[in-house]
């Protein structure tokens, strides 16, 4: 992925980022203040609620007292407290007093509990209301929630008692409620998008029909049940949303407050309803505005970003393409950018880059020239040296043999030639390896397999391998079979292979294994030659390929040279790893195809059968 891709895909990821972030952040503020907004419109139900319930409770008392004040009631209680009183007179009156005073239930109930006169079930006249009497202090209570039983049910009553004393110590109680049912809800005015409900808890479990708001019975009570068996569990205020259909607008959130009677049972559950489609809607809109922002954001952002990242990477690319001229050995190369940022200081910084390596390069290469010529000059002078002395001291015996009769002139003559034949010889044998070495051939490619090529090479030294009175050298093969064919020279690569295992036989004077690998590696052939020789050492690994080095006492120091120039030329690698004590490995990749044309399939050379002695060129570790 280019730089510009990059930071294109970045300026995008940070604008969606941020438009995505302002819109989460507006939406969840937008949902928390509605949530607080809901809250206030259920705490205001919820006071609207209380004030109206304590209204209708203060109410039912004010009526209930005035039943209570009534003479006619006075003369009731009276006439009660009297010694049998015929109670058949007064059943009628309850019925009456509720009539007059608007109430929904009244009952009279004599000192001793019976019950004497009932408006809402006159057939319970006669039975005890032992409720009624247990309390002695009705006039200071206040109103509560009863469940009052009728002829065809049972309802929730608001209800007050008070007392009448008739003398004698006897009591008469007033009984007298209202309602709560719809007709109340009714009276409520809940805010816009609010509702109420009410759930009459008169059984046991859960009854559908119990459940009303301000029209009857409410249709999907059943969605309502696990709320309502929660709060019949565990009576406290509860909120929960409830999804009516699959549409999130219309949910609602309800909060239910249980509504406890006198002796603190749960008697009835009142069920505030807010609906979340406002919310819904708002949500919905802010989404919409924020992809509509998001949309033209990104088109905003796609235009300056392919703006920005095209005036920051052009440059770089042309800093990129100067790197890689400089690369390909254009050291003078000189970049056009202009400008006082940080771009135009790279470009400047290049320039001044570039005119210093080609400067420092000259210098390099002047250096490297002379010391070149310096480790030749020596080189020579150091193999040319040893074959000079022996002829000096032959043409100076030849000088004093001249006064020597002629046969003794004639034996020194003889010895004498031989041995200045011998010694230029090996002056000619000199000259020729660094003749060898300078005259390197171009390779001409063609397919070699590499497998048969490094065992004509190991072959030719069989005959060293087991020597009379050497040790032995055991060559071991560890080649992939099949091996791709490979475009090299066969003839360079056959004289490669051969300086690498002379190289190790030198290595080895004590005897050893030879051990050569082949296999494919990234596309390219490994080939791999290892001794188990004395090793080098990390600084003489590392010098290993300079011409004319050597860690041998007698050598050129071009074999190796020669091997590197081989694999170059194949546009190969070749590397060196070395165990101190262990032995050398030396590792060669080589790629199978070649850039240049090959010429036609060449066979392999044919072993040669004259020693490794009559080399051009020595290897070196």
């Amino acid at each position: 992925m280019s730089f510009r891709t990059k930071l294109f895909l970045i300026f995008l990821v940070t604008v969606l980022a941020s438009v995505s972030l302002v819109a989460y952040g507006v939406t969840h503020y937008t949902q928390a203040a509605f949530e607080e907004s809901d809250a206030q419109r259920s705490e205001a139900l919820v006071s609207q609620f209380n004030k109206e319930y304590a209204q209708r409770g203060d109410e039912i008392t004010r009526q209930v007292k005035d039943i209570t004040d009534a003479d006619v009631t006075l003369k009731v209680a009276i006439d009660l407290a009297r010694p049998n009183p015929d109670l058949s007179l007064y059943v009628r009156d309850a019925v009456g007093a509720a009539q007059d005073h608007g109430l929904d239930f009244v009952e009279f109930v004599n000192w001793d509990g019976t019950l004497i006169s009932s408006a809402q079930y006159p057939a319970r006249v006669g039975y005890k209301n032992d409720w009624v009497t247990a309390n002695k202090n009705w006039n200071d209570s206040g109103f509560f929630l009863r469940k009052e039983e009728l002829p065809d049910g049972v309802a929730l009553s608001l209800t007050v008692v008070r007392v009448l004393s008739g003398g004698n110590d006897k009591n008469m109680y007033v009984v007298g409620g209202r309602r709560l049912d719809q007709n109340f809800l009714a009276s409520l005015v809940p805010p816009a998008g609010t509702r109420v409900l009410l759930y009459r808890n008169l059984e046991a479990g859960f009854v559908a029909s119990a459940l009303t708001d301000v029209n009857g019975p409410f249709e999907q009570a059943d969605r309502l049940e696990p709320l309502i068996e929660q709060i019949q569990k565990q009576p406290r205020p509860t909120v929960r949303t409830i999804d009516w259909t699959e549409n999130a607008g219309d949910a609602e959130s309800f909060h239910a407050i249980p509504l406890m009677g006198r002796n603190n049972e749960l008697l009835a559950v009142l069920l505030l309803g807010s609906s979340r489609k406002e919310l819904v809607l708002l949500t919905r809109h802010i989404l919409q505005i924020a992809a509509a922002v998001a949309g033209a954001a990104l088109m905003i952002g796609l235009l300056i970003s392919l703006w920005v990242s095209a005036r920051i990477t052009r440059p770089l690319e042309e800093l990129a393409e100067g790197a890689r001229e400089v690369a390909s050995g254009r050291w003078d190369t000189v970049i056009d950018l202009r400008g006082k940022d940080e771009i135009g200081q790279l470009a400047s910084a290049f320039n001044e880059m570039t005119q210093t390596l080609a400067a420092q390069r000259e210098q390099l290469v002047q250096t490297e020239r002379v010391a070149a010529w310096r480790e030749l000059a020596r080189r020579l002078a150091h193999e040319l040296r040893n074959p000079l002395f022996p002829l000096q001291i032959t043409v100076e015996n030849l000088q004093k043999a001249r006064q020597l009769d002629a046969k003794q002139f004639l034996e020194v003559f003889n010895e004498s030639t031989a041995t200045l034949k011998a010694e230029l010889a090996n002056l000619n044998t000199i000259v020729g390896r660094f003749s060898d070495f300078s005259k390197m051939p171009a390779p001409q490619f063609a397919l070699v397999n590499v497998n048969e090529a490094l065992r004509n090479a190991v072959r030719l030294f069989e005959p060293q391998f087991n020597a009379v009175g050497k040790p032995p050298v055991i060559p071991e093969y560890f080649l992939t079979e099949p091996l791709p064919e490979i475009d090299a020279d066969a003839d360079l690569l056959h004289r490669a292979f051969q300086n690498l295992v002379l190289n190790a036989l030198d290595a080895m004077p004590a005897g050893g294994t030879l051990t050569m690998r082949t296999t494919e590696h990234e596309g390219n052939v490994r080939i791999e030659v290892s001794d188990t020789g004395k090793g080098l050492t990390p600084e003489e690994c590392s010098r290993l390929f300079t011409p004319y080095y050597t860690t041998k006492v007698q050598g050129t120091g071009l074999g190796l040279a020669i091997v590197q120039s081989v694999i170059s030329d194949h546009h190969g690698t070749i590397s060196v790893s070395s165990d101190e004590g262990h032995g050398t490995t030396f590792r060669i990749e080589l790629p199978q195809r070649q850039s240049v044309q090959r010429v036609a399939p060449a066979e392999e050379p044919a072993p040669e059968k004259k020693p490794p002695q009559s080399f051009t060129v020595a290897a070196s570790d």
